[in-house]
């Protein structure tokens, strides 16, 4: 199918079925891809998926076709380690071929365990080390503003990433310097590889946090296109600061026996689970095609 537009404003209606069955998609990009790999972390890429998918088909301004264009909006993985969904998001967008991500993690590919803005068309920032995306993110959102262009800047945070300083300290700047073309996302699915974030280091409350530093704060739930695509209007409407979408999801979405499992944070599938988990997902997608 070919990649439909992302909207250019706030406000304009977006294919919500089809966004649903592109996500579906992605979550199958997700399982080829960490199963072929022999490793990757597919809990944390399925709690993204719907999220990267709305922002990739429904909200940035992009063109797969001219990925470097001066214009594009910004997008920042801080959660770096997600690259099964982002790439999954990025081949169905159309900036690779979706055949390339069977090569996820495999000697020789360019498609790295992180993203490499250098070697993957549609990346703005080799990631993967937590704690540091929001930071670029900042910097480009500042530029922006700087140099009066209308490109917005987005970047998806880790619930787990955001005990890292670093994330607090580019916060208060954003905060301070109102940069409302800014709009950091938290993926607050609960869980990080040594198990609930509340019992490793809690970072609650996290919108308390935000608005302590000056951002407007918006809370979702991930996996509802409607309630994303409302957020996000918010957050184009919103002048004079920059905003905090926080979103409620699952680790392992979509994946009956991955879901709410911190196991599968960085696990990959065996084939039996492959088989089962591919069999949920395809169901899923003809479910979908009913609808």
């Amino acid at each position: 199918m070919k990649p439909f537009s992302g909207r250019k404003k706030a406000g304009l209606n977006v294919d919500l079925l089809k966004l649903r069955q592109t996500a579906n998609r992605v979550r199958k990009d997700i399982i080829e891809a960490v199963h072929a790999a022999k490793s990757g972390h597919p809990g944390g890429s399925l709690s993204v998926a719907d999220i990267l998918t709305y922002l990739y088909f429904a909200e940035m301004k992009i063109d797969p076709a001219n990925p470097d264009m001066e214009e594009r909006d910004r997008f920042v993985l801080s959660k770096g380690h997600a690259t099964p969904a982002y790439y999954g998001v990025l081949a169905e967008r159309g900036f690779f071929p979706a055949d390339d991500l069977k090569t996820f993690r495999h000697t020789g590919s360019y498609l790295q365990g992180h993203p490499d803005r250098k070697n993957i068309p549609g990346v703005d920032m080799s990631s993967g080390s937590l704690g540091q995306g929001l930071s670029v993110a900042v910097g480009m959102a500042l530029s922006a503003k700087l140099s009066r262009r209308s490109y917005r800047t987005y970047a998806l945070l880790g619930d787990g990433e955001i005990q890292e300083g670093q994330i607090w300290e580019a916060t208060m700047f954003a905060g301070a310097r109102k940069l409302d073309n800014l709009v950091a996302i938290i993926d607050n699915n609960g869980l990080q590889i040594d198990g609930s974030i509340e019992v490793v280091c809690s970072p609650y409350p996290i919108a308390e946090k935000f608005e302590a530093f000056n951002f407007h704060v918006e809370e979702a739930n991930a996996h509802d296109f409607s309630a994303l695509q409302r957020a996000f209007d918010e957050a184009r409407r919103t002048k004079g600061m920059p905003t905090a979408i926080i979103l409620q999801s699952v680790k392992g979405k979509g994946v009956s026996f991955m879901e709410n499992k911190a196991s599968w944070h960085g696990s990959a599938p065996n084939d039996e689970e492959y088989r089962a988990a591919m069999t949920e997902l395809e169901e899923e997608g003809r479910s979908l095609c009913k609808d």
